[in-house]
């Protein structure tokens, strides 16, 4: 007896930038009710295929003749899109002769690492992510404790490319240098999610006087991004742990410490621990009450199973909107470019924004409430100042001040920025960190 029936599925893609319109597309094949689950979903995009680039080609000739349209959807170069609903030429095949359904994606070069709902390339002109890239180094710290093992991603189980997997001995973090080494050290840390990147206009204000730097974070920007449960499961204790061993590959001496949003509380509860290293801990928009113990529903939306790895595979949300939903920045085509280019490239990127997302809301609440209690702690050596942008749509300002007021802490208002206060304010901020920094120094 035939067990096979049909099945019918709905998809939806929609992009709200700029007025693009959402598109409903649906598809029906036969499918056996006995197949693996990973297999069944494999079998559902390949459906979708021909209708998704259908879809691109639209997204694609919309971009060339409106003048208002998403610049990223130019740039980037989409290999078989015709007009005709075709096969975009991605298929399922065997990985070999061991007999076991452990599928592989055959795509082409452009996807990157072999899996990513979004793939592209961008054009051949200079990019100005090329540009980011070359003023960096990548520093290796912190060891591999994964088990040798090839990663496979979390949805269909498919072998995943250079770009997630482990390298063997130490991670590799990307790190942009500025100023003389002889000078006091100061350590710029970005939020969730973002990329030292963020960073670009503070660093010159500060290298005149001192030895800058800027890293990004295990699963962003350019540092490796290591399929959770092969190597870094993106847990905040991991994140701490990580970040001892790059501040010990980064700086001999004291260094003071800058942090943005979310990873304040995870460098609060390292400077916690080598308070005898920290001269300094600079908190921007940090999430400091009980009110922001809690993920916005822009960042929470990628702990969802399923719809978070779809929409973590989305340069328009994973980044643009990330940037640029939480206060008043706007946000220039070749700035897009570079914090589009880690999921233009590989799937990797937004699978490392998914677990941080589901660590973030099982652990932010604990992490916060320690962060308290290690700021209002009367053996607190550490001086810390918290800058404050005050048009921050994610992180209520209520509550800030009678904080900072209780702790004993110097609190700056920046009247102009949002939640990204280096986006808004670069120079200001680097201006402001200068000050605090130079007035502890003299001390």
């Amino acid at each position: 007896m035939d067990k096979t029936k049909h099945v019918s599925f709905l998809c939806c893609f929609g992009i709200k930038t700029n007025g693009l319109s959402v598109k409903l597309l649906s598809r029906s094949f036969p499918l056996n009710q006995n197949q693996p689950l990973h297999v069944i979903i494999a079998m559902t995009l390949q459906a979708f295929h021909g209708s998704a680039c259908c879809f691109r080609s639209h997204l694609l000739h919309f971009s060339s003749s409106t003048a208002s349209s998403p610049p990223f959807l130019a740039s980037r170069r989409f290999q078989s899109c015709p007009s005709t609903r075709k096969s975009l030429k991605l298929n399922c095949s065997s990985s070999g002769n061991n007999g076991d359904q452990d599928y592989l994606l055959d795509a082409p070069v452009s996807v990157g690492d072999g899996f990513s709902f979004s793939g592209g390339k961008y054009s051949d002109g200079p990019s100005p992510s090329d540009e980011w890239f070359k003023q960096g180094k990548k520093v290796k710290a912190y060891s591999i404790p994964g088990t040798g093992e090839k990663a496979k991603d979390p949805i269909f189980g498919l072998a995943m490319g250079s770009g997630s997997q482990a390298t063997g001995d130490r991670f590799r973090w990307f790190c942009v240098e500025s100023g003389s080494a002889d000078n006091p050290s100061v350590i710029l840390i970005h939020g969730f999610p973002s990329q030292a990147y963020s960073y670009r206009k503070v660093l010159p204000v500060l290298s005149k006087d001192y030895h800058v730097i800027a890293f990004d974070w295990l699963g962003f920007g350019f540092s490796d991004k290591p399929q959770p449960r092969y190597g870094f499961d993106y847990t905040l204790d991991e994140y701490v742990s990580s970040l001892e061993s790059l501040i010990d590959e980064l700086a001999a001496t004291k260094v003071s410490l800058v942090v943005q949003g979310y990873f304040s509380p995870v460098v609060a509860k390292y400077a916690s621990i080598h308070q005898e290293k920290v001269s300094n801990l600079i908190l921007l928009n940090p999430p400091l009450t009980a009110q922001h113990a809690k993920l916005p529903p822009t960042l929470s939306i990628f702990s969802n199973f399923l719809l978070g790895e779809i929409f973590s595979q989305d340069p328009l949300r994973a980044s643009d909107k990330a940037l640029t939903s939480c206060g008043p920045y706007k946000m220039k085509e070749e700035d897009a470019m570079v914090y589009r280019r880690p999921y233009l490239t590989s799937g990797s990127s937004g699978f490392a924004l998914n677990a941080i997302s589901r660590n973030m809301n099982k652990d932010l609440k604990r992490y916060v409430e320690d962060m308290q209690t290690i700021l209002k702690d009367k053996n607190w050596k550490v001086q810390t100042t918290i800058c404050w942008g005050q048009r921050d749509r994610w992180l209520s300002y209520d509550g800030v001040e009678d904080f900072c007021k209780d702790s004993n802490h110097k609190l700056i208002d920046v009247p102009t920025a949002g939640h990204h206060v280096q986006e808004d304010c670069g120079e200001e901020v680097g201006q402001l960190i200068r000050g605090i920094i130079s007035k502890r120094t003299k001390i």
